[in-house]
């Protein structure tokens, strides 16, 4: 698939994210007849059960089916399963049409990726596992790379792999809950965690292959540099065409990107709970060095829901520097490198414009933002604030993003075959360049995220958070 359909498929996603959200906000009512003034409304959630959170369990893997009411009897989880399945599947159903998969491919392919999930939401509450906090996503991706790196993925299944689209509108439901407060009191020390350290790191990197490493293709080395240091494929694409490199030279970027992406994802989340690091200042370092957004939020999410908030807020907040660094990179390579590497005519003329950084901008990250506006303000025009708003994102949308996540690293691990990847591994000063442009990264947000995260801001956004 072309670049320029990927990115045309943000809007579908968007579209996606949108209906359900609005479809979730009819379902929810206020019941204020009969009731006095002084007395808070009745809240009626008419989807509240529909996409359940399996129970702990200890030997019995069956009673993980079976809630645990407060009051009553337990009961079956089947049904309310069987509606997740039905409304995750009717919201992935769009893409699959849009990316003209046949209907016996999606049904049997999606089948077996919600099998999974429920398969990783199982393992994931053993009370054991949760004791030790191996969160869903990190089974989910397991169950896929263990199938991808031995028995191989069928080809019948090839065309569901579809983690990244499903994990955008999954994004786009998160924004409901990233409200506008705490997105503002993010945006100061993510702003600092995203924007200082990212230049830093680029620009240093960038010199240390041209200067230490002294790596032929000044190219290769920008286009590595902006990978690790920025936001991953994105970045690479962007970037590549800033600077004019060539395909294999992006795709080797990108995979090395892939590669130790899955490494960090996993890795990451566990540094932070066996050190005991604050939570808040984790996920902000998360959302600062690992290369893709979705993966992010899946590391997030592994260390908990705020967790996964504050580090999917600093990814995007870091997002955002694509078009700034493609622009920059256009006019140092025009200026710098147009006579050593530009020597066809047509490519001494061209430049990078508004349109190529628009055409590559990641654009779900303007659903995730529409979102928290509108679940932000919306509601504060109706008489009860943001009563509606918070048991749609607490009752409704945040049950079901945990699911599409949990489907979205399913495929994610589906994807990943490490034998495809190791080629990545056996060049040498590319490779060098990438792990010390990385581990100069690690060292540079860890300082910045525990400078802004826990000790400049830490108590105003913890406490923001616990509302």
């Amino acid at each position: 698939m072309n670049h320029n359909r990927t990115f045309h498929e943000d809007w579908l996603l968007i579209a996606i994210g949108a209906i359900a959200l609005t479809t979730f906000a009819f379902l929810v009512r206020l019941e204020t007849e009969g009731i006095e003034a002084t007395t808070k409304p009745k809240v009626v959630n008419q989807a509240k059960g529909w996409f359940p959170k399996l129970e702990d369990w200890d030997r019995d893997p069956a009673r993980a089916f079976f809630a645990k009411p407060k009051s009553g009897e337990p009961y079956f989880l089947g049904r309310s399963i069987a509606v997740t399945c039905l409304v995750a599947g009717l919201m992935i159903l769009p893409i699959a049409i849009y990316k003209k998969m046949g209907l016996g491919p999606f049904l049997l392919g999606y089948g077996l990726l919600f099998g999974f999930a429920i398969l990783a939401f199982l393992m994931a509450s053993q009370s054991t596992v949760k004791y030790y906090n191996f969160e869903y996503v990190l089974w989910a991706l397991l169950l896929g790379l263990m199938i991808s790196n031995t028995v191989g993925v069928p080809q019948w299944l090839k065309p569901m792999l579809i983690g990244d689209s499903i994990i955008k509108v999954a994004l786009v439901l998160l924004g409901a809950e990233v409200l506008f407060g705490k997105l503002v009191a993010l945006g100061p020390p993510g702003i600092f965690t995203s924007w200082l350290v990212t230049p830093i790191v680029l620009i240093t990197t960038f010199w240390f292959g041209q200067r230490v490493l002294k790596i032929s293709s000044p190219s290769l080395n920008m286009v590595i540099s902006a990978d690790m240091s920025v936001c991953g494929v994105s970045a690479a694409i962007a970037t590549g065409a800033a600077c004019r490199a060539k395909k294999e030279e992006i795709s080797y970027a990108i995979g090395v990107s892939l590669l130790f992406t899955a490494i960090m994802m996993v890795v990451q989340p566990m540094i932070v709970s066996w050190t005991g690091m604050d939570k808040v200042v984790g996920a902000a370092w998360m959302g600062g060095t690992i290369d893709s957004t979705g993966a992010v939020a899946a590391a997030g999410a592994m260390l908990g829901d705020d967790a996964a908030k504050i580090a999917t807020t600093v990814k995007m907040i870091q997002n955002v520097l694509i078009g700034v660094i493609a622009f920059a990179v256009a006019a140092y390579w025009s200026s710098r490198y147009r006579d050593q590497n530009w020597t066809d005519e047509t490519r001494l003329n061209e430049r990078v414009g508004l349109a190529e950084i628009w055409t590559r901008f990641p654009k779900f990250i303007l659903g995730f933002i529409g979102a928290s506006l509108v679940f932000s303000f919306v509601p504060y025009f109706t008489s009860y604030q943001g009563i509606l708003a918070d048991t749609i994102t607490k009752e409704i949308t945040t049950p079901l993003r945990s699911w599409l996540f949990c489907l979205a690293f399913v495929a994610f691990g589906l994807e990943t075959d490490f034998r495809n990847l190791w080629r990545y591994l056996r060049e040498g000063k590319p490779l060098v360049l990438y792990l010390v442009g990385q581990a100069w990264s690690l060292v540079l947000s860890l300082l910045m995220a525990y400078l802004m995260f826990g000790v400049l801001y830490g108590d105003k956004i913890k406490e923001i958070m616990a509302k």
